[in-house]
């Protein structure tokens, strides 16, 4: 099932604390899903214990015909690592909202058409955002969870992974007892409207594409993970069907 981002999270997807709160109230924007989550946890499974999602390299050398094994663990990619197939910086992510809770219209009815992006809960997609997005880096807005899943606009990141107030407070759906204003664990993004696509470029229509020119992306791929990085090759051809007309 096709994941999201920016909704109300249902009860599996929320952080639950030890001790129960009472009078919750949802977050106005969230923007992780039970799905992500879950994909989350059997990435960790596959790829170890750690929660990082960092992963584990094995080095072996040999010395008098005894072999020895060295571990380390890898941080996540800086954005200067996350590259294109030609070495190309990656500038362009891919972030899911659901319209129904908040649209490309609401972003652009905020003010300055600005909104962070709270609600992360999904390690793999907080790292993406605290580690690798700078200011000026291009969004594909897709709505998702919607009858038409597809990418409907350009936005930009205004401003850089800042911790995420909403894990701090009892009351939202998001709360998380183990981070505090001196030791976040859940960060966001300022993201600003750019401008709408001359036509919606849809789920349906990029699967046409998965072993052709985007057989690496990851929404195709990893559809699940709310927040998505998308190489210079795969922008270039989103942008030349934008030119076409809708199948």
């Amino acid at each position: 099932m096709e994941t999201r981002a920016k909704r109300r999270a249902p009860t599996s997807d929320k952080v639950q604390p030890k001790t129960t709160t009472t009078g919750a109230v949802s977050t106005k924007r969230a923007k992780v899903s039970s799905a992500e989550n879950t994909a989350s946890k059997q990435d960790a499974t596959t790829t170890g214990p750690t929660k990082t999602k960092a992963s584990k390299i094995t080095a072996t050398t040999t010395a008098k015909g005894n072999s020895k094994t060295e571990k380390s663990t890898k941080q996540p990619p800086s954005a200067e690592e996350l590259t294109d197939c030609d070495g190309t910086r990656i500038r362009v992510w891919l972030m899911k909202s659901e319209p129904d809770t908040f649209s490309i219209d609401d972003l652009i009815n905020s003010k300055d058409s600005t909104s962070h992006w709270d609600g992360v809960r999904n390690h793999e997609a907080k790292n993406l955002m605290k580690n690798s997005m700078k200011v000026g880096d291009q969004v594909l807005f897709y709505h998702s969870n919607t009858k038409t899943p597809g990418i409907v606009a350009m936005a930009t990141i205004a401003r850089e992974a800042y911790p995420d107030h909403t894990a701090f407070d009892p009351k939202s759906d998001y709360y998380d007892q183990k981070s505090s204003k001196d030791d976040p664990r859940w960060f966001m993004v300022d993201v600003k409207y750019v401008r709408k696509l001359k036509r919606i470029i849809t789920l349906k229509e990029l699967q046409q594409y998965k072993n052709m020119k985007l057989s690496g992306m990851k929404l195709l791929n990893r559809g699940r993970l709310s927040v998505q990085p998308v190489s210079d090759s795969e922008m270039s051809f989103i942008m030349s069907l934008e030119q076409e007309d809708e199948p």
